[in-house]
């Protein structure tokens, strides 16, 4: 019989039907407020320590070093244009071949310009005939001056013509040499040695001063143009002015399929004005490409070190964190608290970060974790193995445990 027709059988008192249930909701209270009381007692007490990994920062004698992202040019950059206007009778190299200076490339029809070298030649020759005659003429009016034979005023026509023969013959000798230099210039030759382009104009096609045959690149040596910010150019003019007449800063480079900076250069070039919008100034490095390495267009990697050297406090870069505009890494004592210190970063060595500020060498930093650290709450400090740089090496991994065997 169910629980409800017992009770509804059971002819209880009005009295004691009321007090049964006051005594039902009393036990129900209690034990309500009992499982409250174990829950607030299971959730109170302090959180346990948040567990991060440290690390300590280490004292080291380094370099300024920066990297910058570059672009290679050619030092010598050549738009070949004919000095002549002709028609192309032939072209004398391969698209894309190695060329030295004074190769001939391509030959303009040579035929006008020799029939106007011999133009001009012929006038030459008739220039000097004219004052041969003249001469003549003069030499024997002095001889007939001294007898009065011939007037003061022949005589000065015939001093005049004389002088006006050998001004002829120097224009004849100028059109002459002009006439030779046009029939040069049908030959077109490399003025730079390099590597040539493509023939843009082919034989055949007419070509004025104006158009553009081809161009070359010189290859012996290329340039690394960068741009480096105010506090590079400052740092440069100071290693000028402390070491006036010393070497430069080292200069080394990558190309985008290396690894490292394997190239060796000098900067030989920094510009005289900062771009007022960007705060760069524009700097350029020479490399020597006798190997033919490089090639001009391509994007190259490249690190400026400095002269001098100096002692800094480096920690892990991972290890910092940014608020808002503010640098700052967490360091934690021998208590378990994590202390804020607020730092001005520096160059970049493998990893590792010059720090200026509130850390000092041997102050354990925390280089994992920081998303858990709270203000004012310990943490539970795990201190890393580092190497010989001050990196930190990972903890081998935790051996995975095994299944229960049936």
């Amino acid at each position: 019989m169910p629980f409800s027709d017992t009770v509804c059988a059971h002819k209880f008192p009005p009295v004691f039907t009321w007090r049964l249930g006051l005594t039902g909701l009393a036990l129900g209270a209690s034990l309500v407020l009992t499982a409250c009381g174990k829950g607030a007692e299971a959730q109170g007490g302090p959180p346990p320590a948040a567990v991060v990994s440290v690390a300590p920062a280490v004292q080291r004698t380094v370099a300024n070093s920066e990297e910058f992202s570059g672009r290679l040019e050619a030092t010598d950059f050549v738009e070949l244009r004919p000095r002549v206007a002709g028609t192309i009778d032939r072209v004398y190299f391969t698209d894309g071949a190695t060329v030295r200076k004074g190769d001939l490339l391509f030959l303009i029809d040579p035929r006008p310009f020799d029939a106007e070298l011999a133009r001009a030649q012929s006038q030459l020759d008739a220039t000097k005939a004219r004052m041969d005659l003249a001469q003549t003429e003069l030499g024997r009016a002095k001889t007939l001056l001294d007898s009065q034979a011939v007037s003061k005023q022949e005589f000065d026509q015939l001093t005049s013509g004389s002088r006006t023969s050998q001004a002829d013959l120097r224009t004849a000798e100028a059109a002459v040499r002009t006439a030779q230099l046009n029939l040069a210039y049908t030959q077109v030759r490399a003025p730079i040695a390099g590597r040539v382009s493509r023939a843009n104009i082919t034989a055949g096609n007419l070509v004025n001063e104006q158009a553009v045959l081809t161009t070359i690149a010189g290859v012996g040596r290329v340039y690394a143009y960068f741009d480096g910010s105010e506090q590079t150019y400052l740092r440069l003019q100071a290693e000028k002015a402390a070491k006036p007449g010393g070497k430069g800063p080292v200069v080394r480079m990558g190309l985008a399929n290396e690894t490292g900076h394997p190239h060796e250069g000098v900067v030989d070039f920094v510009d005289n004005r900062l771009n007022p919008q960007t705060g760069a100034i524009r700097l350029r490095a020479s490399f020597d490409n006798s190997k033919g390495l490089f090639t001009p267009g391509l994007a190259a990697r490249v690190v400026m070190e400095s002269t001098a050297n100096y002692s800094a406090v480096l920690v892990p870069d991972r290890a910092i964190g940014t608020d808002q505009t503010k640098k700052f890494v967490y360091v934690v004592g021998a208590d378990g608290q994590p202390q804020f210190r607020e730092v001005k970063p520096g160059a970049l060595f493998g990893g590792m970060r010059v720090v200026q500020g509130g850390v000092k060498a041997g102050e354990n930093v925390v280089v994992d974790g920081l998303q858990r650290i709270i203000p004012g709450m310990p943490v539970a400090p795990q201190v890393l193995q580092v190497d010989a740089q001050g990196m930190p090496i990972a903890p081998p991994p935790a051996p995975a445990a095994s299944s229960p065997k049936n």
